[in-house]
């Protein structure tokens, strides 16, 4: 048993670090004000592989590991949520497409999404009557010679006004439930795809958040990822390696968190002396320090697991997948919790990071799947059901 980084993933690390404090810190607050990721930073990040880490350098991509994504996640979240969550997002759907998709698919959109040629990718999945119950979508694709007819909508679609392919849900066979749905790629400017307005959020604010409305929209047999019925457990196996992403994401954000409670109670000064001598503060920042850890090893513990399972081992990583997703991030609200108290009164007001990490934080526990999902996944795989 092997706690340390490789040397490779050391290396990785500080250089993610480096380019996310130059390119990114500096103007996270203007992202979050304008609602906006400039498409000159995703570039940058698609120069040096962000957007599609684990892709094999054939399809354009840097080929590391699910580890390597972890680490890279976290050190992006750590000054920028908005954009963490967009880079996550579009690594799995790239892995998506390169898992379950055919050779000219893989062609065809993979360089694109490597290059920054398509600034992102979207995961449709969500439907406004269909959100923990996946199962019951209602978006359609009926066949028609050589194409799918698309109609539905979906809502709460992460990279949504910024993706260049979507990879959609929808229902082939309505009379077969679960073992009736498929997903279909389609691309940007597809005619009968409307993509709505940014929703306006409490957080994340940067990371564009749409509806997708298809009417009618039109896309060639070709598009299908995998066969017909195997979107149910398509869209499960991205999820598992998606929460990953998201469980790293909120470890960043425990570590901005705990980077600034350090720091403003070593400057603050009550009762003649400086609040980190206060045991109660200490407190705080012992019980963040100890929830970071033990979250950072969840997480990685599940990126290794999925590494072993992709080079072909008899291994499985839902549950852990899960579990580090569930532990994450509701520890990074506890810790963001602790990090507004710690400001007092300052930690409400926006001049201090801590406030937009405070309204970050929250959604982790509800996309890809909410803390009670987790649960359940867990539960499920423990009782063997």
């Amino acid at each position: 048993m092997n706690f340390e980084l490789s040397e490779e993933h050391r290396i990785l690390q500080k250089m993610v670090r480096d380019f996310a404090e130059k390119e990114i810190a500096p103007i996270a607050n203007k992202i979050e004000e304008e609602q906006e990721i400039p498409d000159d930073l995703i570039k940058k990040m698609a120069e040096l592989g962000l957007n599609t880490i684990t892709i094999p350098e054939e399809y354009g991509g840097p080929g590391m590991d699910t580890v390597s994504f972890a680490l890279a996640v976290m050190e992006v979240a750590r000054v920028s949520s908005s954009v963490a969550v967009g880079m996550s997002v579009t690594n799995m759907v790239a892995e998506g497409i390169y898992r379950f998709g055919n050779e000219e698919q893989r062609r065809k959109y993979l360089p694109k999404l490597a290059s920054g040629e398509y600034l992102a990718g979207a995961f449709a999945l969500t439907e406004p009557h269909a959100g923990s119950d996946a199962g019951s979508i209602k978006t359609t694709a009926l066949r028609d010679g050589d194409s799918y007819v698309i109609n539905g909508s979906k809502i709460f679609i992460t990279n949504g006004k910024k993706a260049g392919i979507f990879m959609v849900a929808v229902v082939t066979d309505k009379e077969k439930g679960k073992k009736g749905i498929s997903v279909i790629l389609v691309e940007k400017g597809t005619p009968g795809l409307i993509i709505g307005k940014k929703e306006r959020k409490m957080g994340q604010r940067g990371s564009d958040t749409v509806e997708l409305v298809f009417d009618n929209c039109r896309v060639p047999v070709t598009n299908l990822l995998g066969n017909e019925g195997d979107g149910f457990k398509i869209m499960l196996a991205d999820l598992d390696g998606g929460r990953i992403g998201i469980g790293a994401l909120a470890c960043g954000v425990m570590r901005a968190c705990i980077d600034e409670m350090i720091k403003y109670s070593k400057e603050r000064v009550q009762f003649g002396q400086p609040i980190a001598n206060f045991q109660a503060i200490q407190w705080m920042i012992a019980d963040s320090v100890t929830e970071l850890e033990a979250a950072e090893l969840l997480v990685l513990r599940a990126a290794w697991l999925k590494d072993r399972f992709l080079k072909g081992e008899n291994i499985r990583f839902t549950k852990e997948a899960s579990i580090a997703k569930l532990f994450a991030t509701e520890a990074a609200n506890r810790v963001a919790y602790r990090a507004v108290q710690v400001h007092g009164g300052y930690g409400y007001i926006e001049e201090f990071p801590v406030e937009r990490f405070y309204r970050d934080i929250r959604v982790t526990t509800i996309y890809e799947g909410t803390s009670e999902i987790q649960r359940l996944v867990i539960a499920r795989n423990i009782l063997g059901e």
